[in-house]
Protein backbone atom coordinates (compact mmCIF):
# COMPACT_ATOMS: atom_id res chain seq x y z
CA UNK A 1 0.00 0.00 0.00
CA UNK A 2 2.63 2.49 0.82
CA UNK A 3 4.58 1.69 -2.51
CA UNK A 4 1.59 2.29 -4.83
CA UNK A 5 0.92 5.62 -2.82
CA UNK A 6 4.07 6.51 -3.80
CA UNK A 7 3.08 5.26 -7.14
CA UNK A 8 0.40 8.08 -7.58
CA UNK A 9 2.78 10.71 -8.09
CA UNK A 10 4.84 8.52 -10.73
CA UNK A 11 1.69 7.01 -12.09
CA UNK A 12 0.74 10.84 -13.15
CA UNK A 13 3.70 11.84 -14.22
CA UNK A 14 4.54 9.03 -16.40
CA UNK A 15 1.67 7.75 -17.75
CA UNK A 16 1.41 11.50 -19.41
CA UNK A 17 4.72 11.32 -21.68
CA UNK A 18 2.97 9.39 -24.79
CA UNK A 19 0.64 11.74 -24.78
CA UNK A 20 2.61 15.02 -24.15
CA UNK A 21 2.67 15.80 -28.08
CA UNK A 22 -1.33 15.60 -28.48
CA UNK A 23 -1.83 17.68 -25.84
CA UNK A 24 0.48 20.07 -27.13
CA UNK A 25 -1.35 20.22 -30.15
CA UNK A 26 -4.86 20.19 -28.58
CA UNK A 27 -4.02 23.31 -27.14
CA UNK A 28 -2.09 24.68 -29.96
CA UNK A 29 1.16 24.88 -28.48
CA UNK A 30 2.82 22.91 -32.06
CA UNK A 31 0.86 21.83 -35.30
CA UNK A 32 -0.78 18.53 -35.17
CA UNK A 33 1.49 16.16 -37.19
CA UNK A 34 1.31 12.79 -38.08
CA UNK A 35 4.80 12.44 -36.64
CA UNK A 36 7.32 14.18 -34.89
CA UNK A 37 9.70 16.67 -36.41
CA UNK A 38 12.95 15.19 -36.28
CA UNK A 39 16.41 17.05 -34.96
CA UNK A 40 18.25 18.91 -36.86
CA UNK A 41 14.71 20.35 -38.33
CA UNK A 42 14.17 24.09 -36.61
CA UNK A 43 12.59 23.59 -33.54
CA UNK A 44 9.10 25.55 -32.28
CA UNK A 45 9.96 27.90 -29.85
CA UNK A 46 6.52 26.31 -28.32
CA UNK A 47 7.45 23.03 -27.98
CA UNK A 48 9.44 23.26 -24.96
CA UNK A 49 6.23 24.51 -23.21
CA UNK A 50 4.47 20.74 -23.42
CA UNK A 51 7.27 20.23 -20.35
CA UNK A 52 5.28 22.20 -17.93
CA UNK A 53 2.58 19.39 -17.79
CA UNK A 54 5.28 17.73 -15.91
CA UNK A 55 6.95 20.50 -13.90
CA UNK A 56 3.72 22.27 -12.92
CA UNK A 57 2.38 19.00 -11.17
CA UNK A 58 5.94 18.48 -9.52
CA UNK A 59 6.27 22.04 -8.93
CA UNK A 60 2.35 21.64 -6.72
CA UNK A 61 3.60 18.69 -5.23
CA UNK A 62 6.80 19.69 -3.81
CA UNK A 63 5.08 23.17 -1.89
CA UNK A 64 1.73 20.95 -0.64
CA UNK A 65 4.27 19.18 1.48
CA UNK A 66 5.70 21.69 3.53
CA UNK A 67 2.27 21.64 4.70
CA UNK A 68 0.93 18.34 4.90
CA UNK A 69 4.10 17.52 7.23
CA UNK A 70 3.06 19.64 9.66
CA UNK A 71 -1.12 18.70 9.18
CA UNK A 72 -0.36 14.73 10.04
CA UNK A 73 1.97 15.05 12.73
CA UNK A 74 -0.67 17.02 14.50
CA UNK A 75 -4.08 14.96 13.24
CA UNK A 76 -2.38 11.91 11.90
CA UNK A 77 -1.92 9.93 8.92
CA UNK A 78 -5.47 8.82 7.83
CA UNK A 79 -7.70 11.18 8.19
CA UNK A 80 -4.94 13.77 5.55
CA UNK A 81 -4.38 11.38 3.45
CA UNK A 82 -8.31 10.96 3.08
CA UNK A 83 -8.44 14.13 1.93
CA UNK A 84 -5.44 14.46 -0.18
CA UNK A 85 -6.84 10.83 -2.33
CA UNK A 86 -10.22 13.10 -3.17
CA UNK A 87 -8.35 16.44 -4.16
CA UNK A 88 -6.57 13.88 -6.43
CA UNK A 89 -9.69 12.94 -8.42
CA UNK A 90 -11.19 15.71 -8.97
CA UNK A 91 -8.40 17.69 -9.80
CA UNK A 92 -7.75 14.93 -12.62
CA UNK A 93 -11.11 15.74 -13.77
CA UNK A 94 -10.36 19.46 -13.98
CA UNK A 95 -7.42 18.88 -16.11
CA UNK A 96 -9.91 17.18 -18.36
CA UNK A 97 -12.21 20.15 -18.82
CA UNK A 98 -9.37 22.73 -18.84
CA UNK A 99 -9.95 24.94 -21.56
CA UNK A 100 -6.78 26.40 -22.11
CA UNK A 101 -3.41 25.57 -21.67
CA UNK A 102 -3.14 28.18 -18.87
CA UNK A 103 -5.65 26.35 -16.70
CA UNK A 104 -4.71 22.97 -17.45
CA UNK A 105 -1.22 24.21 -15.78
CA UNK A 106 -3.01 25.48 -12.76
CA UNK A 107 -4.69 21.47 -12.57
CA UNK A 108 -1.93 20.01 -13.05
CA UNK A 109 -0.07 21.82 -10.17
CA UNK A 110 -3.36 21.19 -8.10
CA UNK A 111 -3.43 17.38 -8.89
CA UNK A 112 0.50 17.63 -7.70
CA UNK A 113 -0.50 19.39 -4.60
CA UNK A 114 -3.19 16.87 -3.74
CA UNK A 115 -0.59 13.78 -3.88
CA UNK A 116 2.13 15.25 -1.72
CA UNK A 117 -0.02 14.04 0.76
CA UNK A 118 0.66 10.02 -0.25
CA UNK A 119 4.03 10.96 -0.39
CA UNK A 120 4.64 12.61 2.62
CA UNK A 121 2.31 9.59 4.41
CA UNK A 122 3.93 7.32 3.10
CA UNK A 123 7.48 7.81 4.54
CA UNK A 124 6.35 9.39 7.41
CA UNK A 125 4.28 6.12 8.60
CA UNK A 126 7.06 4.15 7.32
CA UNK A 127 9.02 6.41 10.04
CA UNK A 128 6.52 5.67 12.70
CA UNK A 129 7.52 1.80 12.43
CA UNK A 130 11.33 1.57 11.54
CA UNK A 131 14.47 3.32 11.88
CA UNK A 132 17.93 3.22 10.42
CA UNK A 133 19.49 0.32 8.31
CA UNK A 134 15.87 -1.18 8.78
CA UNK A 135 13.91 1.80 7.14
CA UNK A 136 16.57 1.97 4.25
CA UNK A 137 15.69 -1.57 3.80
CA UNK A 138 11.90 -1.09 3.64
CA UNK A 139 12.25 1.75 1.77
CA UNK A 140 14.21 0.06 -0.84
CA UNK A 141 11.28 -2.35 -0.98
CA UNK A 142 8.74 0.28 -1.49
CA UNK A 143 11.04 1.68 -4.25
CA UNK A 144 11.19 -1.19 -5.75
CA UNK A 145 7.16 -2.04 -6.39
CA UNK A 146 7.12 2.21 -7.12
CA UNK A 147 9.72 2.30 -9.70
CA UNK A 148 7.17 -0.27 -11.45
CA UNK A 149 5.24 2.82 -12.20
CA UNK A 150 7.23 4.64 -14.56
CA UNK A 151 8.01 0.93 -17.02
CA UNK A 152 4.00 0.24 -17.20
CA UNK A 153 2.89 3.74 -17.39
CA UNK A 154 4.05 4.43 -20.34
CA UNK A 155 2.84 1.31 -21.95
CA UNK A 156 -0.34 2.03 -20.47
CA UNK A 157 -0.44 5.64 -21.82
CA UNK A 158 0.82 4.47 -25.13
CA UNK A 159 -1.75 1.58 -25.40
CA UNK A 160 -4.58 3.89 -24.25
CA UNK A 161 -3.80 6.18 -27.25
CA UNK A 162 -3.12 3.10 -29.76
CA UNK A 163 -6.85 2.10 -28.54
CA UNK A 164 -7.90 5.33 -30.15
CA UNK A 165 -8.36 7.00 -27.15
CA UNK A 166 -7.54 10.50 -26.50
CA UNK A 167 -5.55 12.39 -23.15
CA UNK A 168 -8.83 12.88 -21.87
CA UNK A 169 -9.16 9.20 -21.22
CA UNK A 170 -5.53 9.32 -19.64
CA UNK A 171 -6.93 11.57 -16.72
CA UNK A 172 -9.83 9.36 -16.45
CA UNK A 173 -7.85 6.56 -15.60
CA UNK A 174 -5.80 8.61 -12.99
CA UNK A 175 -8.85 10.13 -11.47
CA UNK A 176 -10.35 6.07 -11.11
CA UNK A 177 -6.84 5.10 -9.45
CA UNK A 178 -7.35 8.07 -7.18
CA UNK A 179 -10.97 6.40 -5.66
CA UNK A 180 -9.94 2.50 -5.76
CA UNK A 181 -6.37 4.06 -3.47
CA UNK A 182 -8.78 6.05 -0.99
CA UNK A 183 -11.40 2.75 -0.72
CA UNK A 184 -7.90 0.60 0.19
CA UNK A 185 -6.98 2.98 2.67
CA UNK A 186 -10.06 3.06 4.34
CA UNK A 187 -10.73 -0.50 4.43
CA UNK A 188 -7.27 -1.57 5.66
CA UNK A 189 -4.79 1.27 6.43
CA UNK A 190 -4.30 0.92 10.07
CA UNK A 191 -3.04 5.24 12.19
CA UNK A 192 0.14 4.45 12.88
CA UNK A 193 0.57 7.95 14.97
CA UNK A 194 -0.74 7.78 17.91
CA UNK A 195 -2.51 10.65 19.43
CA UNK A 196 0.09 11.12 22.67
CA UNK A 197 2.63 11.38 19.79
CA UNK A 198 1.09 14.12 17.90
CA UNK A 199 1.92 17.95 17.32
CA UNK A 200 0.11 20.83 18.11
CA UNK A 201 -0.34 22.27 14.53
CA UNK A 202 0.24 26.30 14.51
CA UNK A 203 2.63 27.92 12.54
CA UNK A 204 4.85 28.44 15.26
CA UNK A 205 4.67 24.50 16.47
CA UNK A 206 5.57 24.52 12.19
CA UNK A 207 8.32 26.67 12.09
CA UNK A 208 10.03 24.98 15.26
CA UNK A 209 9.76 21.76 13.33
CA UNK A 210 11.10 23.22 10.01
CA UNK A 211 13.59 24.69 11.87
CA UNK A 212 15.02 21.58 14.02
CA UNK A 213 15.25 19.91 10.34
CA UNK A 214 17.46 22.48 9.29
CA UNK A 215 19.53 22.73 12.31
CA UNK A 216 20.43 18.86 11.75
CA UNK A 217 23.04 18.13 10.03
CA UNK A 218 22.57 14.89 8.15
CA UNK A 219 18.97 16.26 7.34
CA UNK A 220 19.44 19.87 5.96
CA UNK A 221 22.60 18.05 4.47
CA UNK A 222 21.35 14.99 2.36
CA UNK A 223 17.90 17.07 1.72
CA UNK A 224 19.83 19.76 -0.20
CA UNK A 225 22.17 16.90 -2.01
CA UNK A 226 18.62 15.09 -2.90
CA UNK A 227 17.05 18.39 -4.96
CA UNK A 228 20.35 18.52 -6.64
CA UNK A 229 20.19 14.99 -7.60
CA UNK A 230 16.68 14.37 -8.43
CA UNK A 231 17.25 17.93 -10.37
CA UNK A 232 19.26 15.85 -12.64
CA UNK A 233 16.46 13.23 -12.99
CA UNK A 234 13.20 15.64 -13.41
CA UNK A 235 15.67 17.38 -16.29
CA UNK A 236 15.62 13.99 -17.70
CA UNK A 237 12.05 12.90 -17.50
CA UNK A 238 10.85 16.50 -18.81
CA UNK A 239 12.60 16.21 -22.09
CA UNK A 240 12.58 12.38 -22.26
CA UNK A 241 9.51 12.24 -24.64
CA UNK A 242 11.43 14.83 -27.04
CA UNK A 243 14.79 13.17 -26.58
CA UNK A 244 13.04 9.80 -27.77
CA UNK A 245 10.98 11.41 -30.77
CA UNK A 246 12.91 14.23 -31.79
CA UNK A 247 16.66 13.49 -31.61
CA UNK A 248 16.35 9.89 -31.48
CA UNK A 249 13.18 8.96 -33.53
CA UNK A 250 12.25 5.49 -31.37
CA UNK A 251 8.04 6.74 -32.43
CA UNK A 252 5.63 4.22 -30.26
CA UNK A 253 9.12 2.41 -29.24
CA UNK A 254 9.06 5.39 -26.46
CA UNK A 255 8.26 3.39 -23.47
CA UNK A 256 10.38 0.57 -23.99
CA UNK A 257 13.52 2.97 -23.97
CA UNK A 258 12.14 4.70 -21.12
CA UNK A 259 10.97 1.81 -19.12
CA UNK A 260 14.82 1.19 -19.42
CA UNK A 261 16.06 3.33 -17.02
CA UNK A 262 13.28 2.48 -14.57
CA UNK A 263 14.23 -1.07 -14.56
CA UNK A 264 18.05 0.56 -13.73
CA UNK A 265 16.38 2.08 -10.68
CA UNK A 266 14.09 -0.80 -10.04
CA UNK A 267 17.94 -3.25 -9.95
CA UNK A 268 20.25 -0.82 -7.82
CA UNK A 269 17.01 -0.66 -4.80
CA UNK A 270 16.76 -4.25 -4.78
CA UNK A 271 20.40 -4.81 -4.54
CA UNK A 272 20.71 -1.70 -1.71
CA UNK A 273 17.83 -3.70 -0.14
CA UNK A 274 20.27 -7.15 0.19
CA UNK A 275 23.35 -5.16 1.03
CA UNK A 276 22.10 -1.98 3.10
CA UNK A 277 22.27 -3.60 6.22
CA UNK A 278 25.77 -5.37 5.64
CA UNK A 279 28.03 -2.30 4.19
CA UNK A 280 25.76 0.70 5.63
CA UNK A 281 23.48 3.21 4.18
CA UNK A 282 27.02 6.05 3.99
CA UNK A 283 28.93 3.77 1.94
CA UNK A 284 26.78 2.43 -0.55
CA UNK A 285 24.90 6.24 -1.42
CA UNK A 286 28.42 8.24 -1.62
CA UNK A 287 29.98 5.38 -4.09
CA UNK A 288 27.23 5.92 -6.03
CA UNK A 289 26.91 9.30 -5.97
CA UNK A 290 30.44 9.43 -6.97
CA UNK A 291 30.04 7.03 -9.64
CA UNK A 292 27.00 9.04 -11.07
CA UNK A 293 29.23 12.00 -11.72
CA UNK A 294 32.00 9.79 -13.35
CA UNK A 295 29.43 8.52 -15.80
CA UNK A 296 27.96 12.03 -16.16
CA UNK A 297 31.41 13.37 -17.02
CA UNK A 298 31.36 11.03 -19.77
CA UNK A 299 28.10 11.67 -21.38
CA UNK A 300 28.69 15.15 -20.80
CA UNK A 301 32.18 14.81 -22.85
CA UNK A 302 30.51 13.20 -25.71
CA UNK A 303 27.67 15.33 -25.69
CA UNK A 304 29.76 18.42 -26.37
CA UNK A 305 32.07 16.31 -28.89
CA UNK A 306 28.91 16.13 -31.28
CA UNK A 307 26.09 13.75 -32.35
CA UNK A 308 25.92 10.78 -30.20
CA UNK A 309 25.46 7.58 -31.39
CA UNK A 310 21.89 5.98 -29.72
CA UNK A 311 23.58 3.09 -28.12
CA UNK A 312 25.99 5.10 -26.30
CA UNK A 313 23.58 7.82 -25.18
CA UNK A 314 21.24 4.69 -23.43
CA UNK A 315 24.44 3.06 -22.23
CA UNK A 316 25.56 6.01 -20.10
CA UNK A 317 21.88 6.89 -19.50
CA UNK A 318 21.52 3.55 -17.66
CA UNK A 319 24.60 3.70 -15.75
CA UNK A 320 23.73 7.24 -14.87
CA UNK A 321 20.16 5.84 -13.47
CA UNK A 322 21.70 2.57 -12.12
CA UNK A 323 23.67 4.92 -9.62
CA UNK A 324 20.48 7.47 -8.94
CA UNK A 325 18.68 4.40 -7.52
CA UNK A 326 21.28 3.42 -4.70
CA UNK A 327 20.81 7.17 -3.05
CA UNK A 328 17.20 7.93 -2.51
CA UNK A 329 16.28 5.44 -0.28
CA UNK A 330 19.70 5.92 1.59
CA UNK A 331 19.30 9.98 1.48
CA UNK A 332 15.77 9.54 2.73
CA UNK A 333 17.10 7.05 5.95
CA UNK A 334 20.13 9.16 6.72
CA UNK A 335 17.99 12.24 6.65
CA UNK A 336 15.52 10.82 8.82
CA UNK A 337 17.48 8.91 11.02
CA UNK A 338 17.13 12.03 13.88
CA UNK A 339 13.98 13.27 13.51
CA UNK A 340 12.04 10.56 14.67
CA UNK A 341 9.61 13.01 17.15
CA UNK A 342 9.06 15.12 13.76
CA UNK A 343 9.07 12.43 11.26
CA UNK A 344 5.87 14.16 8.94
CA UNK A 345 7.81 17.41 9.13
CA UNK A 346 11.45 15.76 8.35
CA UNK A 347 9.03 13.59 5.61
CA UNK A 348 7.54 17.06 4.21
CA UNK A 349 11.22 18.91 4.02
CA UNK A 350 13.01 15.92 2.26
CA UNK A 351 10.11 15.69 -0.22
CA UNK A 352 9.77 19.70 -0.96
CA UNK A 353 13.37 19.34 -2.07
CA UNK A 354 13.13 16.44 -3.96
CA UNK A 355 9.81 17.53 -6.06
CA UNK A 356 9.99 21.50 -5.37
CA UNK A 357 13.67 21.97 -6.06
CA UNK A 358 14.83 19.35 -8.27
CA UNK A 359 11.47 20.48 -10.33
CA UNK A 360 12.36 23.87 -10.03
CA UNK A 361 16.21 22.86 -11.29
CA UNK A 362 15.52 20.03 -13.71
CA UNK A 363 12.57 22.41 -15.33
CA UNK A 364 14.96 24.98 -16.15
CA UNK A 365 17.68 22.75 -17.67
CA UNK A 366 15.17 20.57 -19.78
CA UNK A 367 13.81 24.48 -21.31
CA UNK A 368 17.44 24.38 -22.47
CA UNK A 369 16.54 21.82 -24.66
CA UNK A 370 17.67 22.63 -28.37
CA UNK A 371 17.57 19.63 -30.53
CA UNK A 372 21.04 17.81 -28.76
CA UNK A 373 21.51 15.61 -26.00
CA UNK A 374 24.19 18.45 -24.32
CA UNK A 375 21.95 20.66 -22.05
CA UNK A 376 20.89 17.59 -19.87
CA UNK A 377 24.06 15.75 -19.79
CA UNK A 378 25.94 18.57 -19.03
CA UNK A 379 23.18 19.53 -16.50
CA UNK A 380 23.34 16.00 -14.84
CA UNK A 381 27.33 16.40 -14.41
CA UNK A 382 27.09 19.64 -12.70
CA UNK A 383 24.02 18.70 -10.59
CA UNK A 384 25.78 15.12 -9.40
CA UNK A 385 28.99 17.23 -8.90
CA UNK A 386 27.12 20.18 -6.40
CA UNK A 387 25.39 17.11 -4.91
CA UNK A 388 28.40 15.15 -4.16
CA UNK A 389 29.88 19.03 -2.55
CA UNK A 390 26.98 19.50 -0.15
CA UNK A 391 27.23 15.84 1.06
CA UNK A 392 31.58 16.22 1.50
CA UNK A 393 30.73 19.32 3.44
CA UNK A 394 27.94 17.37 5.57
CA UNK A 395 30.16 14.52 6.26
CA UNK A 396 32.96 17.23 6.78
CA UNK A 397 35.05 14.97 4.48
CA UNK A 398 34.53 11.87 5.77
CA UNK A 399 32.91 10.03 2.70
CA UNK A 400 31.71 6.27 2.95
CA UNK A 401 32.29 6.01 7.01
CA UNK A 402 29.30 4.83 9.45
CA UNK A 403 28.77 7.32 11.79
CA UNK A 404 26.57 4.56 14.45
CA UNK A 405 25.82 0.92 14.04
CA UNK A 406 22.71 2.35 11.92
CA UNK A 407 24.16 4.53 9.45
Amino acid sequence: MTAMLMALNALAIDIMLPALPQMAASFGLTPALAHPIQCPAPLDPNTNDQQLIIVAYMLGFGVSQLVYGPLTDRYGRRSVLFVSLLCYSIAAILCIYAPTFELLIAARAFMGASAGGSRVIAVSAARDLYVGRQMAKVMSLVMIVFMVAPIVAPFIGQMMLNAGMSWHGIFWGLAGFGLVMFAWVLVRLPETLPRERRVPFNPRSMLRSYWHVIRTREALGYTIASGFLFGALMSYISSSEQLFHNVYPTGDQFPLWFAGAAIAMTASNLINSRIVERLGMRKISHTALIAFVAVSAVHAAFALAGPVDFAIFYGLLLAAFFCIGFQGPNYNAIAMERLGAIAGAGAALIGFASSFVSASIGGLIARQFDCTITPIFVGHFLLGGLALFVIFLTERGRLMQSHAPGA
